[in-house]
């Protein structure tokens, strides 16, 4: 517990740092904003591109990795849908509670995944980050567009093609992954610039995570809360246990792939919910209460398996 603690513990205090920073205007609240950007456009696509291209894919497991995320996400998914069928949602409330449920920080993954497996860690999870990234945002961005048309399928698709097309994260990895295909082991100047923004990429990023917390955002409706936090950090790590479990992967690569099941939604999903017509007031607090209590439930969850598993972390 203390080894997972210690390792986790500078990952939260670069959130929290970035939350403080943010409070104080320093250096401005105009640059928390455009960090965003910077981020999302600049940074972290760089980052994906050039562990891409420069991994190596011969005998990774993609098979059990992608059984393993993709059951423990569509069990996310499908306990949103429900739920939100059920209890009668309106349209953007049940778009923020999908997003709170079934989407992942891949920021704090990565980061949580190299402070505790090193640079194996950051290489399986850069893989899992590629396998869920497509799919992710073609399902949740789809179902957004469908839900928030109230199932008007005119035009859906055009909409959810240019969504997509313009989406860096999910074009980063599918340039990198071509690279890597096609042989090439090196891109002078390309890769170094590539590996340079990618190094500042993980910590900038984090402490965006804490800027974009928003306390005032709490007092949204307690009842998508619970769902959300139910469905993000039970459901979600449950269904990759189980699959885990039932595949017989070797523990280290489970626990890497359980870090995405136990890490809180997305932070940029209050932003895309803006954009889109969601919920964007119960979407900031989702965010908000699954990053503060992650803080608790993310060690506890990975001390737990470790223990089931066996496993020295």
């Amino acid at each position: 517990m203390i080894n997972i603690l210690i390792a986790i513990a500078p990952i939260f205090i670069l959130i929290v740092l970035g939350h403080l920073l943010r409070r104080g205007n320093i250096p401005s609240l105009e640059f928390w904003n455009l960090n965003d950007r910077l981020v999302y456009w600049v940074l972290f696509p760089p980052l994906l591109f050039f562990k891409m291209a420069t991994m190596d894919l011969a005998g990774r497991g993609f098979g059990q990795l992608a059984v393993m995320v993709y059951v423990g996400f569509a069990a996310a998914l499908l306990f949103a849908l429900l739920i939100g069928r059920v209890l009668k949602f309106d349209r953007p409330l049940n778009t923020s509670v999908l997003q709170g449920t079934a989407r992942h920080n891949t920021f704090i993954a990565l980061a949580v995944a190299e402070a505790l497996f090193g640079s194996q860690g950051l290489l399986t999870a850069t893989i899992i980050t590629a396998l869920l990234i497509p799919v992710t945002n073609l399902s949740v961005v789809s179902l957004m567009i469908v839900t928030l048309r109230g199932g008007e399928p005119r035009g859906v698709l055009r909409v959810i093609t240019v969504e997509l097309m313009r989406n860096p994260i999910l074009l980063a990895v599918f340039f990198g992954w071509l690279v890597n295909l096609s042989g090439i082991e090196n891109i002078p100047v390309v890769f170094d610039v590539c590996q340079i923004l990618g190094a500042a990429a993980l910590p900038i990023v984090l402490m965006c995570v804490g800027a974009n917390i928003r306390i005032r955002a709490m007092a949204a409706s307690t009842l998508p809360l619970l769902i959300s936090i139910t469905g993000k950090l039970i459901v979600f790590p449950l269904g990759i246990l189980l699959a885990g479990l039932a595949l017989r992967v070797d523990p280290q690569t489970l626990m890497i792939a359980l870090i995405f099941g136990s890490v809180p939604t997305a932070a940029g999903a209050y932003s895309l919910a803006k954009q889109m017509g969601g919920d964007a007031p119960t979407m900031a607090a989702i965010v908000t209460v699954q990053t503060g209590l992650s803080f608790i439930t993310m060690p506890l969850t990975l001390m737990l398996i470790a223990r089931f598993l066996g496993i020295d972390i």
